[in-house]
């Protein structure tokens, strides 16, 4: 029996030829689809993820708007429109910086006790009067340091100035020149009240910002 299986297997050699034709067929089809499989796009390529893109100007400088100096962490964003600067009637201060509506009318920076850091809720008019004179740079200011009447007199001037010299920091962080800013120490020697209650000395712990060609700066928180 084996002998004539072997004889119709020769005799019969167009079966043996279809049988390896389809063989080769479907492995050419089995690696076409792997072929096809593995130049699929995985998942993260078809996402089309976002590149963050970030505006620059002529010869790779930031743009204006990149070149503004930026907020402090959690402080209002400084604005790209510059604060005008018109005179004021028969002076020659801007109008806009004894417009009570104005934050720049605000001008005294108030302290605890015995510190010199610059309390958070006047942190946005430091930032105002930066960004008036980054907009205006032929103005200057003198950033008066003062305390109230506890303590020696030459603690008293030390601290003044440390009072003085934090808010020159903060407008020099956002890109204020020094050469804009003088800060100075009065001590106890200039108070707001001359009383001697809480209130009174809350009222003395402050710097003051005063433009040039004005003797002092407006009263009011």
């Amino acid at each position: 029996m084996s002998d004539s299986r072997s004889f119709a297997a020769v005799s019969n050699p167009d079966d043996t030829s279809a049988r390896a034709w389809r063989a080769l067929a479907t492995a050419c089809v089995a690696a076409l689809l792997a072929a096809g499989c593995a130049s699929t796009p995985d998942t993260a390529e078809q996402s089309g993820a976002q590149v963050e893109e970030r505006s620059v100007g002529a010869a790779g400088k930031p743009s204006a708007k990149d070149a503004l100096p930026q907020k402090p962490v959690g402080q209002p964003d400084i604005g790209s429109k510059p604060i005008a600067a018109e005179p004021a009637g028969g002076g020659n201060l801007p109008a806009v910086l004894r417009d009570p509506k104005s934050l720049l009318s605000k001008r005294s920076i108030y302290f605890d006790y015995d510190s010199n850091s610059v309390r958070d809720e006047y942190r946005p008019i430091v930032q105002a009067h930066a960004r008036f004179l980054l907009d205006n740079p032929r103005l200057r200011v003198t950033i008066q340091g003062n305390t109230d009447e506890r303590g020696s007199r030459e603690y008293n001037l030390a601290l003044g100035q440390r009072r003085a010299d934090s808010v020159r920091q903060a407008m020099s962080v956002l890109g204020v020149t020094d050469k804009q800013m003088e800060p100075v120490s009065f001590g106890e020697e200039r108070p707001r009240r001359p009383g001697n209650t809480e209130a009174d000395y809350a009222e003395n712990r402050r710097a003051d910002i005063v433009y040039d060609g004005e003797d002092k700066p407006p009263v009011g928180k």
